[in-house]
């Protein structure tokens, strides 16, 4: 599926900014399954300086400094993405989840999408008892890594309340589980945290949904903004797959990844330091619409 991806991020300031840096992780590259036709920002004030790289993850980074005073800051992205039809393996043919523990905890790959990275607490997320306790009863002796996972998210679906605002992008993973409410991003957390909790490596991914759902389709939670998912690693032969707790979905050809880390911070659209005095909005509206 061939995608048009738009984003417009505004951030409006009480009082004028004089001086802005900031990093930006808001351009898609290409992944497995995944690729990037063209993808441009355009970032009003125009910076005086701008560069590109990457982080040890392979995300895309822009790096920004704006010196002109300015109440608004507007960063637009564009760009062409074609996602692959997933292609996972079937849930019970992946090992048991025991034996995935121990595979992980004994490789020595340190490569940037290693599971070593990602089974240990980050800064937004601990391995919290309750969560872990949780997350075990879908996880009995010798079931299929995948499977059990799936059970999970399905869970998490059921037993959280997707609710706009009851948290806050700082919110930790034990307060969203206690409050049974979120969004993408506390659904995402709650169910790395498990996972984690009982040696199962996974990842934060941020991303977009498709705008529209096909014909018949319920509509996404999520659609139109920035999404959240997690990346579950089920062994060296099945590899990552992703699964969407919001929706009680498995990742597919509608889910377009911009960023992969830990968590949330290693990911963040847009992290940096402001002079200015006051507060500040921002508001993101986001497209993703199948090519003509």
């Amino acid at each position: 599926m061939i995608y048009d991806v738009r984003q417009t991020t505004t951030c409006a300031y009480a009082s004028p900014v004089a001086h802005a840096h900031h990093v930006l992780r808001l351009t898609p590259i290409h992944r497995d399954g995944q690729r990037v036709h063209v993808a441009a920002l355009q970032i009003m004030p125009e910076p005086l300086h701008r560069r590109e790289g990457q982080d040890f993850f392979g995300n895309r980074l822009t790096w920004i400094e704006i010196e002109e005073p300015h109440k608004i800051l507007t960063v637009k992205l564009a760009a062409r993405v074609t996602v692959d039809a997933a292609a996972g393996p079937a849930a019970l043919a992946t090992p048991a989840w025991e034996a995935v523990r121990d595979e992980a905890f004994a490789i020595s790959d340190i490569g940037p999408l290693s599971p070593a990275h990602f089974l240990f607490p980050s800064r937004m997320v601990s391995l919290d008892p309750e969560i872990r306790d949780y997350t075990r009863e879908s996880f009995p002796a010798g079931r299929p890594v995948l499977d059990a996972s799936i059970e999970l998210m399905k869970r998490l679906k059921s037993d959280i309340i997707y609710e706009i605002g009851a948290t806050t992008v700082t919110t930790m993973p034990p307060m969203s589980f206690a409050l049974r409410r979120g969004v993408c991003q506390d659904f995402a957390h709650i169910m790395i945290s498990g996972l984690r909790g009982i040696g199962l490596p996974a990842a934060y991914v941020s991303g977009y949904l498709r705008s529209a759902p096909r014909t018949d389709a319920a509509r996404l939670q999520g659609a139109d903004a920035m999404h959240a998912w997690v990346l579950v690693w089920c062994g060296s032969h099945a590899g990552w797959v992703g699964l969407d707790p919001t929706n009680a979905i498995v990742a597919s050809d509608e889910h377009v990844v911009l960023a992969v880390g830990r968590d949330y911070t290693d990911v963040a659209p847009m992290d940096g330091v402001v002079f200015g005095s006051g507060e500040q909005r921002i508001d993101v509206a986001v497209s993703v619409t199948p090519a003509a």
